[in-house]
């Protein structure tokens, strides 16, 4: 009997491998499904690119690895990339690729293991644990792309005109620099650290699993927008007790209508999730009988194993803003190259922010690098065009597809109507400028 071959593609866009064996049951492509027999239509389920996007993945075959004479020419001092999550690997992928003997050193406050963000929030109910997030381990990729990676350092100041960046193993010159530090976690002053989770990042996932792995808990968590809704289906799937706090009235009302937000609350409820909006938290502290418990400013209380904030995302500025980089919401960058106010410093990812717009997506992060590796290596290149990323909200009970940005003073029409699929679209000055599908058809094929 001939043993099957199954064969892997990886998404060039975010680094989502689709494996032909176990293939895509959420986006209705069962597992045996051939690459080439998935329809062209068809879209990463992470960050939504097209198949065309994808590219075979040999995760067997080893890059090639430079020694270390070679990985320190005369060339120059090389380049320093502060962060070591999907944006930071990026641009040193994007770099390794146009020069196989460029200096690269990434410096990272984590060990620079390769894993999947967005995926995070899917996890639980999944049964994923940290072993089957991590796609590698850092010290294992750095080795195969001949970059020097310094784990556990933190940076603590930058001096352009010097191009020196200050860590906790001393100041490192650079010939060039690469911020791809990420955003952190928004956190209500209500809120205090120590008694709120907030998953942004491995092993604050790693520490939550642990805690629910006893057993359905009580969670409560704040915040209902992309994240918190994609928390909440995915901790109520995987048999936990979960309460969802918002200060608006429906789940995600800043992008969506609400006949759309409506949908969404009923899908979160048939999961289990319990939605109250209307709310905002005004302390949150611990109990007597060692639980948690959230205080309302109208004077509701609830009590939680475990609380969970996810009320968005902020960018820190204080190495930024020491280094006398424009920062404007993020770090502003140049449109073009992604090149800082100062020379010889870019930034990518969630840190960034253009024509004033924070730019925190996975999709668009593997052509803003491969923008800086051009900018750097002083290569002809297009330059970079920022577009509006497809908006996926990725909760089982009840998908949401965004396509472009919602505006005020846009009006809303319902397309289509059915059980299993909303699809509304928004009009702006006598223009379409948002389509968008709610519902358990959304985003997939239909005949």
């Amino acid at each position: 009997m001939t043993q099957v071959q199954w064969k892997q593609f990886i998404c060039r866009a975010c680094g989502l491998i689709y494996d032909e064996q176990l293939g895509d049951p959420d986006s209705g492509i069962p597992a045996g499904t051939r690459f080439e027999d998935i329809p062209d239509d068809w879209v990463c389920p992470l960050c939504g690119v097209v198949k065309a996007d994808f590219e075979p993945y040999d995760h067997a075959t080893p890059a090639t690895v430079l020694t270390q004479s070679s990985n320190f020419t005369p060339r120059g001092l090389g380049v320093l990339i502060a962060g070591a999550g999907h944006a930071g690997w990026a641009a040193a992928e994007a770099l390794r690729a146009l020069d196989p003997l460029l200096p690269i050193t990434i410096v990272t406050s984590c060990n620079g293991d390769r894993y999947l963000k967005p995926e995070l929030s899917i996890a639980m109910s999944r049964g994923y644990t940290r072993e089957t997030i991590v796609r590698e381990a850092g010290n294992i990729a750095a080795q195969k792309m001949s970059v020097r990676l310094l784990a556990d350092t933190f940076v603590v100041g930058l001096t352009p005109s010097l191009h020196q960046l200050r860590t906790t193993r001393g100041t490192m010159r650079y010939t060039s620099l690469v911020l791809a530090m990420g955003a952190q976690p928004a956190l209500l002053p209500a809120m205090p650290a120590n008694l709120c989770w907030r998953i942004n990042e491995l092993s604050a996932w790693t520490g939550l699993h642990q805690k629910l792995a006893a057993g359905s808990r009580r969670i409560v968590i704040v915040g209902a927008g992309m994240v918190g809704c994609e928390l909440a289906d995915d901790f109520a799937r995987a048999g936990h007790q979960v309460t969802l706090l918002d200060i608006q009235t429906a789940p995600l009302a800043g992008l969506l209508p609400p006949q759309a937000a409506e949908c969404l609350r009923l899908g979160l409820e048939q999961a289990g999730v319990c939605f109250v909006g209307g709310v905002q938290v005004a302390q949150v502290s611990m109990a007597s009988n060692g639980s948690k418990q959230v205080l309302t400013q109208c004077g509701r209380q609830f009590e939680a194993d475990e609380i969970v904030s996810a009320t968005g995302l902020v960018t820190d500025s204080r190495i930024s803003t020491g280094a006398g980089l424009a920062f404007d919401k993020g770090i502003a960058v140049d449109a073009g190259t992604l090149q800082s106010s100062a020379p010889n410093v870019y930034a990518l990812g969630d840190c960034v922010s253009i024509d004033g717009a924070p730019c925190r997506f996975i999709e668009p992060i593997s052509k803003q690098a491969n923008a800086i590796a051009h900018a750097i290596l002083n290569m002809d290149f297009a330059g970079y065009v920022h577009t509006q990323p497809v908006i996926r909200l990725k909760t089982k009970s009840m998908p949401v597809v965004l396509h472009g940005l919602p505006v005020a003073g846009g009006v809303w029409e319902v397309c289509e109507e059915r059980q299993d699929l909303l699809k509304m679209q928004q009009i702006y000055a006598g223009e379409v400028i948002v389509s968008l599908e709610v519902g358990k058809l959304a985003g997939r094929k239909r005949s």
